[in-house]
Parts: C-alpha cells; sequence; structure tokens
C-alpha cells in the first residue's frame, strides 16, 4: 500500500495525498477530508524512513539521560515527549548510566535514524556525543556543559539561587553545623552545586568544615552511606544538605535505622523537587527545579535549530 493507491481511491494527485499525510495547511478541506478518510478505512501507515530521505527531516528527536532510573529523569522525558507530539515530533530514548560503549551505541542509533537533533539532558560532559553528532552537524542542546559551537544550545541553571534558599533555610532554624551531600565530582553539575554550597555558607559566615561535605552519587543507596560516613563523626551534624532528592531520601531511610528523628534530630533538604519527595514521611523539603521548563527549554532549542539554522 502506497500514496498512489490512496490517490487514486481518494480520486485526487498523489501531491495531495503527500501534503495531507505531511499535514501541510494549503491543501483543500474537502480533498484532505477524502483522503484521510480513505487513509483510515485502508489502515495506511506512511513510511516515516522513506519520508525522511526525500524530505531530510525524520521529525524525531534524540534524548539521553544519563539513568531512567532516576525519577528526576522520567519526569523531564515525559513532559519533552507531550510538547513533541504536539508539534508532530517523535522522540527516541535511550540512557546512558555514563557508560561509554552505551553511550556509542547511542549515537550509532540516532544517526541510523536520521534524527533531527540531540537533547543531551545528562547534566555531565559526554565528549564521544559531542564529537561524534558535531561532525555529523546535528543540532544540540545541553544543560550547563556544552560547548560554545554553532548549532549547539546550553540551558544554564542557577543552582546559586536554590542552594542559598536552602542553606538559608537551614540557617532560619539555628543550625550551623550543616554538612552537604555533594553529587559525583566527575559532573560538572555537582561540582557546581558544592561550589554553590560553600559560597553560600561563607556569605552567612558559617565555616564548612571538610569533614561536612561528603561526595555521593545520586542514588538512594549514595545517601544512606553518605549518613552513615556522618553518624560516624564524634561531632554530627545538625542538618544535611543534598544534591538531589534521591540522596536525601537515602539519607532520610538510614537516618531512620539509625533512630535519628527527621526534623527533630536532624534537618534534610534535597534539591529537584520529584514527585516521589512530597509523599516521604515527614514529606521531604526541597529546591524546586522544573522538570517541565527544562524539557520546554530543551525542545525549543531544538526546533528553532532545525527550522532556523545558526541562529
Amino acid at each position: 500500500m502506497d500514496i498512489r493507491e490512496i490517490a487514486k481511491r481518494a480520486k485526487v494527485s498523489t501531491a495531495t495525498v503527500s501534503r495531507t499525510i505531511n499535514r501541510v495547511p494549503t491543501v483543500d478541506p474537502q480533498l484532505a477530508k477524502r483522503v484521510w478518510k480513505v487513509v483510515d478505512e485502508l489502515g495506511y501507515f506512511p513510511n516515516t524512513q522513506a519520508r525522511a530521505l526525500v524530505s531530510g527531516k525524520s521529525r524525531i528527536f534524540g534524548v539521553i539521560v544519563s539513568e531512567i532510573t532516576n525519577p528526576f529523569f522520567p519526569e523531564i522525558v515525559q513532559s519533552f515527549e507531550d510538547i513533541a507530539v504536539q508539534h508532530n515530533y517523535e522522540i527516541l530514548l535511550t540512557s546512558t548510566i555514563h557508560d561509554p560503549k552505551r553511550m556509542e551505541l547511542a549515537v550509532r542509533r540516532m544517526l541510523e535514524r536520521r534524527v533531527d537533533g540531540v537533547a543531551i539532558l545528562t547534566f555531565g560532559m559526554e565528549d564521544p556525543l559531542i564529537a561524534d553528532l558535531r561532525f555529523r552537524k546535528v543540532p544540540l542542546v545541553f544543560v550547563d556543559v556544552g560547548p560554545r559551537a554553532p548549532g549547539v544550545c546550553n540551558i544554564r541553571i542557577n543552582y546559586e539561587n536554590g542552594i542559598r534558599q536552602a542553606v538559608q533555610h537551614l540557617a532560619a532554624l539555628r543550625h550551623t553545623r550543616i554538612a552537604f551531600v555533594a553529587g559525583p565530582l566527575h559532573l560538572k553539575s555537582a561540582q557546581a552545586r558544592r561550589t554553590a554550597f560553600e559560597k553560600c555558607m561563607k556569605e552567612i559566615g558559617l565555616v564548612t568544615p571538610p569533614e561536612l561535605i561528603v561526595e555521593g552519587d545520586h542514588t538512594m543507596e549514595g545517601g544512606m552511606r553518605s549518613l552513615l560516613q556522618l553518624a560516624g563523626l564524634p561531632l554530627r551534624p545538625t542538618a544535611v544538605l543534598c544534591s538531589n532528592d534521591m540522596t536525601a531520601i537515602g539519607v532520610m531511610r538510614e537516618a531512620y535505622d539509625f533512630g535519628i528523628a527527621v526534623p527533630q534530630d536532624l534537618s534534610v533538604i534535597g534539591f529537584d523537587d520529584i514527585h516521589l519527595s512530597q509523599f516521604m514521611i515527614p514529606p521531604l523539603t526541597t529546591v524546586q527545579m522544573s522538570q517541565t521548563l527544562l524539557a520546554q527549554y530543551a525542545f525549543k532549542a531544538l526546533l528553532s535549530e532545525v527550522e532556523h539554522p545558526n541562529s
């Protein structure tokens, strides 16, 4: 089944069928109605790969995230897909779990599918992705870490503003011994959050001893290990600010096993505001970073680059 058969049955030209299926707004509504009626009767689905070869556009955006098991990323992906569907785009999703081999396979899949652009929402520098995709002039959008180059967009996040609010909230509760559980410091976004914490503490005249800054891995298990480390100190912290919500949830879980009551004995703050945080007992205090806005900015940046190259 192809558009010639549809054109024959609808008594229109193949060009009209093509423009109708591609939703060109100038097609006569009555002709379009006839075409769609035949399409529905025959159960026709266009060959998107063949169409991509002809038009040079696949209407597919690649989305690369670090790990799909972290609830922060599915919420971004859902928002990205929602806006993509509204603009008649599909998404090709992959997670890297920071594995170079998986990143290489992800890039290969996306190049084979001739994606129109790629949103790299990994919050870390992925050099293999940049090299392969930029060589083929695929538009890219990064969070925080993309290079300054044609066809590359960057979404910058003001971590300092959010961290400052958290630190000032804890200071208002009379906390002076505040710990920070960082993310994996090979990620630039994790480094940025740690730097923001140290700066904000100095702003209010508090010193952070080295033992109160612990490197985590942005997982619940990492949060549990961090609480173990902090609980073993001769002088424990009275508050913990975490680099993300998953870490904070792990801290709260291990605190429960230790008999440390939250927030009576230990105040805990996360960063991200994932949906799960409100269902913790007690609900997790957290800094909101809107996944919906991130997804919207990423999609609009790609769409702008596809429709207006070098914009």
